[in-house]
């Protein structure tokens, strides 16, 4: 990946970031970009979402940032310069879940030998 693209990717994930932040629908719960992987012909853009809560909460923290996307995407066009506009999609980020779910593992490991 080019220096540019990586730039660009970083550049998105914090405008995204931070208007995720200003939404005011209230399915949208604490939710953190954690990446942004921008196609290399730019129309595409997968957003991956770290979000606090239960299953359901995700759930609806997920359905409220399908129905911003519009906003979404506008917000990053007014303020990254690039020559397409990408299609956002997001996803919801598991490493975090998953890193806790390994760390609890150890943990367990590590008091059974004692």
């Amino acid at each position: 990946m080019t220096q540019r693209m990586e730039r660009l990717e970083k550049l998105a994930r914090q405008v995204l970031g931070e208007a995720i932040q200003d939404l005011k629908d209230p399915r949208v719960g604490f939710a953190t970009v954690t990446r942004v992987r921008i196609s290399p012909d730019l129309r595409h853009a997968r957003v991956l979402v770290s979000v606090l809560g239960t299953d359901e909460e995700q759930t609806e923290t997920m359905k409220g940032l399908a129905s911003a996307k519009a906003y979404l995407r506008g917000e990053l066009g007014r303020q990254v310069r690039m020559k397409y506009l990408p299609e956002l999609a997001f996803e919801l980020d598991h490493r975090s879940e998953d890193a806790q779910h390994l760390e609890e593992l150890l943990r367990k490991i590590h008091t059974e030998e004692e």
